[in-house]
């Protein structure tokens, strides 16, 4: 891989971790408002889990093979 193409990835990377933090402090702030519309929590619960298996993947190709 490419030196380009890890910047490129670590760069996506950091942006994942930033919307999924950022989720995370909605959602904990939103769990304690019983207002709130409950499809609405549960879009954006199931969009921090996308995020955090997009961070997952991002990060595996990221690591070395390790049968080298």
């Amino acid at each position: 891989m490419s030196e380009e193409s890890k910047d490129d990835l670590n760069e996506k990377l950091g942006q994942l971790r930033s919307e999924h933090r950022d989720l995370d402090d909605i959602l904990t702030r939103m769990s304690d408002d019983h207002s709130i519309n409950d499809l609405q929590l549960k879009r954006m619960k199931k969009r921090k889990l996308y995020l955090k298996d997009a961070i997952t993947r991002l990060e595996t190709e990221l690591l070395p093979d390790m049968r080298a």
